[in-house]
This record gives C-alpha cells, sequence and structure tokens, in this order.
C-alpha cells in the first residue's frame, strides 16, 4: 500500500504567490550559494525564472527577502531567513495535523491500487 498525503502551501498577496515550495526551495538554494544564478543552475531552471520569482517575493513582503550585492551576487536577508523558517514550520504542523483521523479515514477508503481506466 502505497497511500500519501502531499500538501503545497502557497501562500498569496492579492492574487500573486508571494511564497510556496518553490520560492522557499530557491531560497535555501541562494542561502547556499550566495548567487541567483548558481541557485537557478542547480535547480534547472533559467536565470530569468529564479530572478521573477524573487522579485515576486520582493515586492510582496514589505523588506526584501533576497538582496543583491554589487560584484558578489545575493544574499538571503533576516526577514528572508524568517520567512522561510516560519514557512517550513507552518508546513510541518499542517502536515500533522492532515495526520489526524480525516486522513485515516480516507487512506481507509482507498484501493491498494488503482483500478484500470475505463474505456468508453
Amino acid at each position: 500500500m502505497d497511500h500519501r498525503l502531499k500538501l503545497k502551501l502557497q501562500l498569496y498577496c492579492g492574487e500573486e504567490i508571494a511564497f510556496g515550495p518553490g520560492k522557499a526551495a530557491l531560497l535555501e538554494a541562494i542561502g547556499e550559494t550566495g548567487s541567483i544564478s548558481a541557485a537557478a543552475r542547480n535547480m534547472g531552471m533559467s536565470y530569468r525564472r529564479a530572478w521573477q520569482l524573487v522579485d515576486a517575493m520582493n515586492r510582496c513582503f514589505r523588506r526584501p527577502l533576497v538582496e543583491t550585492v554589487t560584484g558578489s551576487g545575493a544574499q538571503v536577508t533576516h526577514e528572508g531567513e524568517a520567512a522561510l523558517a516560519a514557512y517550513r514550520a507552518m508546513c510541518e504542523a499542517a502536515e500533522k495535523g492532515a495526520g489526524d483521523t480525516g486522513l485515516a479515514v480516507l487512506a481507509g477508503s482507498l484501493r491498494n491500487t488503482p483500478k484500470a481506466a475505463e474505456r468508453p
């Protein structure tokens, strides 16, 4: 039996996704590499896409989560570190909470493997 629950928490600012799993991973990668471009390469995304995600985070939060440093790349700010820690804690709490009886009821109703698709 392989019954798993995957939660994807996203924080919105208006219609824009301010923070979610991809932005959290990018923030971690920037913290590790000290560079938006290196973080993007490590994650298999274009620099342009990484910059768009950083820009969205910085526009949505009151203070920037990532700052560029002339000549030496980028750094995650204290606000960025706090946002990442809060997001990780929120994800952990959500997963623990989802393990309550509702998940047990749903998992108990699932087949061991999916049934073959019906043909029209």
